[in-house]
């Protein structure tokens, strides 16, 4: 699996840091104001599944900067990418040059790493009257869909004031994850064993939602990045106390959900409408599929195969 580079890229203040803080770094929403420009570019490394390391390049916005990564720069910013996270500030008044830069983004990547995926953050929704967002949105999506041929962009649109944010890093880290297809399908025959409505799996540190079965229909599409946000919220609360979150479970009289530490690298939660279900059977069912996803998480891709038999 190794490390994949990841560019995160955009005009100064259109909000990178603020959303790489709130994602990889525990901050909340009203702490990102006390952040700094980036200068130049930092670099951190974030572990997912197994041995998945993001090599995320966070670079600095401000013309100065960017000019030089498509001049001196241009190698070592643009070679060996796997993916481009590009964000626009959807009330930029200057919104041409970001056009200007973003197109000069596409050809250096064109150049030096052809087969790179581009994402396109449409960022502070908020500030954009409720009732104007999806034309808002929609416009500049043709747009940026149009400019990024032959590249295949996928936009969306964020806030670090709603659960959008995580919605969007999940869609991404899920086309970084080698073998998720495997994942789902184990997904996928746990939760027919257990009869759960839902299986969601998180990532530990981020607690963004990177695979999911789901055998009941349910009306809230946006139920997984509420629960992650949620749930980082609490686990940081936890913190806070030195404390640290094992096990969570939630019970009304429609549904009864269950959250559990699984493998090295996430956490399961199981989501049952089954409301007689005893805690100790979910947690005993939790915990003896666990075994099965450590070795899949550690399989190198050869492996995938005999895993699959099991």
């Amino acid at each position: 699996m190794g490390k994949k580079k990841v560019l995160l890229m955009g005009k100064s203040g259109a909000g990178k840091t603020s959303m790489r803080s709130i994602i990889f770094a525990n901050y909340i929403a009203r702490d990102t104001r006390r952040l700094c420009a980036t200068i130049d570019v930092e670099h951190s490394h974030v572990r997912f599944l197994g041995n998945l390391v993001l090599n995320l390049w966070d670079c600095g916005g401000q013309e100065s900067f960017m000019e030089n990564y498509f001049t001196s720069q241009r190698d070592t910013i643009f070679k060996n990418v796997e993916v481009l996270i590009y964000v626009f500030d959807v009330e930029s008044r200057e919104h041409d040059k970001d056009v200007h830069y973003y197109q000069s983004c596409l050809e250096a990547l064109l150049q030096h790493s052809p087969k790179a995926m581009v994402f396109c953050l449409v960022h502070k929704m908020d500030l954009v009257p409720e009732d104007q967002r999806d034309q808002k949105f929609s416009e500049h999506e043709q747009q940026l869909t149009h400019l990024s041929r032959p590249l295949a962009a996928r936009c969306f649109r964020t806030s670090i004031w709603d659960e959008s944010l995580y919605k969007a890093w999940s869609e991404m880290v899920y086309h970084l994850v080698p073998n998720m297809s495997e994942f789902e399908s184990n997904l996928q025959k746990f939760a027919e064993i257990v009869d759960a409505d839902e299986v969601l799996l998180f990532e530990r540190a981020t607690f963004l939602v990177i695979a999911h079965s789901l055998r009941r229909e349910h009306p809230d599409p946006h139920r997984f990045e509420k629960v992650s946000n949620i749930i980082k919220q609490f686990k940081m609360s936890c913190s806070k106390v030195q404390s640290h979150l094992r096990s969570l479970e939630v019970r009304n009289s429609g549904f009864a959900a269950f959250i559990e530490m699984f493998t090295a690298n996430t956490y399961v939660m199981l989501v049952t409408s089954d409301t007689t279900l005893a805690s100790a059977a979910a947690v005993v069912n939790i915990r003896n599929a666990r075994a099965h996803f450590q070795k899949l998480e550690k399989a190198p891709e050869s492996a995938v195969s005999q895993i699959r038999k099991m």
